[in-house]
């Protein structure tokens, strides 16, 4: 196969419009150098206590939980390209507002607001991939974004350290920068792709009214329960076994380099195989490779822990979104990938109440729950393929 031949079957046969939001998203995810730090800004930078700072990182939270709700009808009613700019602009102006808070009451209202708008594009450009995609290059274009946003975190997270040391200013002027950038690409070169009757019948009342995108979205609330374990309990439970956090940076660093090594590498392929069962064996994997890590104690064992449930992961990047896209009426598509959204945001709340609960007990405890979890939300999958492929296949007519 030749080098012309193997690329276009990776990213060929994509529009343009697609090529501007991927390229917005990356630019966008490069630039996201705060969200990581927030904690060190607040008890450093404005000199708060740890219990403080909780507060307004928790205010943050909440935030977060009604921003998927809220933009999945706003994407529906007013537009895909207008609520992705608008939540961009907004998300521009917080940081900086953000950036130049003094008080608590400041601070937890920009918090706040923050949590509100900075992940408001997610279930417009989910739509908008939708919109533009055919389905079967649907996992495949989900895949790519996947991997835009973790290369462009991985970045930041780098960036962000440095800049830090500088100043933490920077932090806030260089987010609300690229955030500007994602806005103005999105305006001119990403049509609006809402359909002419996405005015009529949209909001979560009808969204709910689905039993099988409701039960999908349970599924991936217990994806989600175990993956973000990542970056609450996983950190603390491997200090508690031994290691430094140089060691465990130094381990994790391994799953942004093979998502950024292999994904681009398979998404072509996962996009051939059952969506259904590809995720669930996505997941299933996770489990297992998280369930391990109740047995670590040396950054070998880690990093040999963090290549299984990183195989699983790169197996379900692109499907969800995909399986989402299959379920919902053109219509609804903003609406159903904020539901989605939203389990992935009350993930990132209940994730550490868990996992700390359970943290206390042992760490074989949240380790064999935690996979326990997924297994479960694998076979869960599993059960609802028959109905998510014959809802796929309505809905492509």
């Amino acid at each position: 196969m030749s080098a012309t031949t193997f690329m276009q079957a990776k990213v060929g046969g994509l529009p343009k419009p697609f090529w501007a939001l991927w390229g917005g998203t990356l630019v966008n995810r490069l630039g996201t150098v705060v969200s990581p730090f927030i904690g060190v800004y607040l008890t450093q930078g404005r000199g708060m206590s740890v219990a403080a700072a909780g507060l307004v990182m928790g205010v943050y939270g909440a935030g977060a939980l009604l921003s998927q709700l809220v933009a999945g009808v706003l994407t529906d009613r007013i537009g895909r390209r207008a609520t992705l700019t608008g939540g961009m602009l907004a998300t521009a102006v917080t940081m900086v507002a953000l950036g130049y808070s003094t008080t608590l009451p400041a601070l937890l209202t920009a918090m706040f607001l923050l949590g509100l708008v900075i992940d408001a594009y997610r279930p417009a450009s989910n739509a908008m991939v939708a919109d533009l995609i055919s389905p079967h290059d649907r996992p495949r274009a989900y895949g790519l974004l996947f991997w835009a946003i973790n290369l462009g975190y991985a970045v930041g997270m780098t960036a962000g350290g440095r800049l830090a040391e500088m100043g933490f200013s920077w932090l806030f002027w260089i987010n609300a920068a690229t955030s500007l950038v994602f806005a103005v690409l999105v305006w001119r070169a990403v049509p609006e792709t809402r359909p002419e009757s996405a005015a009529k019948g949209t909001g979560f009342a009808v969204v709910l009214k689905d039993r099988l995108m409701v039960a999908f979205t349970l599924v991936v609330l217990g994806n989600a329960l175990v993956y973000m374990q990542t970056v609450t309990m996983l950190p603390v439970a491997m200090t508690e076994a031994g290691l430094t956090t140089g060691q465990f940076g130094l381990a994790m660093a391994l799953n942004g380099v093979l998502i950024v090594v292999v994904q681009p590498l398979v998404s072509d392929l996962i996009a051939r195989l059952d969506w259904a069962r590809t995720m669930a064996l996505g997941i299933a994997v996770m489990s297992v490779g998280f369930g391990l890590t109740a047995f670590v104690t040396s950054t070998m064992g880690l990093a040999l822990t963090i290549v299984v449930w990183t195989v699983g992961e790169i197996a379900t990047a692109g499907i969800a979104g995909t399986v989402v896209a299959a379920l919902a009426p053109s219509h609804l598509r903003g609406s159903y990938s904020g539901l989605f959204g939203f389990a992935w945001a009350l993930a990132a709340v209940l994730a550490p109440l868990i996992g700390g609960a359970l943290l206390e007990i042992s760490p074989m405890a949240l380790w064999f729950t935690v996979a326990a979890v997924g297994l479960v939300s694998a076979a869960a999958l599993l059960t609802l393929g028959p109905a998510i492929r014959k809802r796929a296949a309505l809905n492509e007519f």
